[in-house]
């Protein structure tokens, strides 16, 4: 999944969504900070359902308009197709909203494609310029950056102003992180919120008296005392780098810069000072620290993420960087009485905040979208609170509106995750996408750095020679 690129980072209010959420993998195809990107694999087989079949529900949003700021609109017609991916968050909630849309535009012909290949499947469409109407940017071949350099999205930034889902709600005020803006320009609308961070089984920590860290030497004291009784205290997915830099070197670069995250922003604008600077270079110098140590699996470098996250849920390893899709994505490996604990960040020095990098899957209408009224309807009905409560109730992860998810039945671990977010002492990254280049480089010598092969002189050096090209 390549970064479910989704890379990036939710706002404070994140988990304020009245609903659950989850995904592996970020959003998009080389941005190494989205979280639901990740499970390419993972999930639904479908490749093509017709979203009438299961047309029985009656949630609301049955008066889903076609203008920004009216619910009262004529009706719709035609032909309307929605391109999703299914990877960690799975594919109850896309087929649970778009029979519920089904059900509220009976003389709209709604056709859904889905799929953990469906990106790959439809990319002849769209370099053809014949893509689906609607698309949910998440998972393998799909990158928000480039799809707007590729001309392929519609600009939504008058429509958004204004727009109102079927509650007579302002979109905008209701997302707990904005849309990200290119160039001045939305083209796509967070969906879902992740958060990286670190997980381990809450029970196996209570069976062996071990503290769960709220700090870096905190977890490098309960690290000595895991490896001292013969468990590795750390795995990571060795395939796929950015689960490590999202979950372990963002973060800990942030908190190497005061709690700045305008760092990261200026890596993404290809600023070789950025690369360069002290904190990058502190932050690297903890995963040496973790490597010189031998906390870390050597089995990482070699692995994907399932592999890895199997070994995590056979209590092999302590901890794993992960997002919060990693229980829903497992969810039929999970031994009975594993316990998931999170927490955003574990690189941050004793007194300093804890850092949430978040990261976003969008969504967005085809430029060439050949029902706009209806994709642009979709964007009003998608967005309702609750459609936002289904969300985090069928995919484990919260959505991206704003709402209290205390008492919904969203799953205990995505209510932890919750307070972090939700408080005021917790740094969160909005999201920040990097150029696909530059995001590969810095996978691979975090890989490199893992086993020793470069040092963090060596790490810079290789990213910024990227950095130099891509720039040009």
């Amino acid at each position: 999944m390549m970064n479910k690129k989704k890379y990036a980072a939710m706002s404070a209010a994140v988990l304020l969504a009245s609903v659950s959420l989850a995904g592996c993998g970020s959003s998009n195809d080389n941005a190494s900070n989205n979280a639901s990107t990740n499970a390419a694999n993972n999930g639904s087989t479908n490749a093509t359902n017709d979203g009438g079949t299961n047309a029985g529900s009656t949630n609301a949003g049955t008066n889903a308009g076609t203008n920004a700021g009216t619910t009262d609109t004529p009706k719709l017609t035609g032909d309307f197709e929605v391109q999703y991916f299914v990877g960690g968050y799975g594919d109850k909630w896309w087929t649970k909203v778009i029979a519920d849309f089904q059900a509220a535009n009976p003389d709209l012909h709604v056709k859904a494609l889905g799929g953990p290949k469906i990106n790959e499947q439809n990319k002849p469409r769209w370099i053809g310029g014949n893509p689906p109407d609607f698309v949910y940017i998440d998972g393998p071949e799909l990158n928000d950056r480039q799809m707007v350099e590729d001309g392929q999205l519609e600009d939504l930034t008058d429509w958004i102003k204004d727009a109102k889902n079927v509650d007579g709600d302002k979109i905008l005020d209701m997302l707990a992180q904005q849309p990200q803006q290119f160039d001045g320009k939305i083209y796509n609308i967070p969906l879902v919120l992740n958060s990286w961070g670190i997980f381990w089984n809450k029970a196996l920590f209570k069976e062996k008296g071990w503290q769960e860290p709220q700090d870096f030497q905190q977890f490098l004291d309960v690290s000595d005392k895991i490896k001292a009784a013969g468990t590795t205290p750390f795995i990571h997915t060795g395939k796929y780098p950015y689960y490590i830099n999202g979950a372990f070197l963002y973060p800990a670069i942030v908190s190497a810069n005061n709690g700045d995250y305008t760092v990261l922003q200026d890596m993404a604008a290809n600023k070789v000072e950025a690369f360069e600077s002290e904190a990058v270079k502190t932050a690297l110098g903890k995963i040496v620290t973790l490597r010189d140590k031998g906390f870390i699996d050597k089995a990482s470098i070699q692995i994907n993420h399932t592999d890895s996250q199997m070994l995590f849920l056979q209590n092999k390893d302590a901890f794993i960087p992960n997002g919060l899709w990693l229980p829903n994505e497992m969810s039929k490996d999970i031994p009975q009485g594993f316990d998931f604990g999170f927490i955003p960040s574990i690189t941050q020095d004793a007194g300093q905040k804890i850092v949430a990098n978040t990261s976003t899957a969008t969504v967005a209408i085809a430029k060439n979208a050949k029902n706009k009224d209806a994709a642009h309807a979709f964007l009003q009905f998608v967005f309702s609170k609750a459609q936002a409560s289904q969300w985090a109730e069928l995919s484990g992860a919260p959505s991206n509106i704003k709402g209290d998810i205390s008492a919904s039945n969203a799953p205990s671990f995505v209510k932890d995750a919750a307070k972090y977010l939700t408080d005021p002492n917790t740094i969160v990254i909005p999201t920040i996408t990097f150029n696909a280049d530059v995001d590969k480089a810095m996978q691979d010598a975090t890989d490199a750095l893992t086993i020793g092969k470069i040092d963090p002189a060596g790490w810079v050096k290789r990213v910024t020679d990227v950095v130099k090209k891509v720039a040009k």
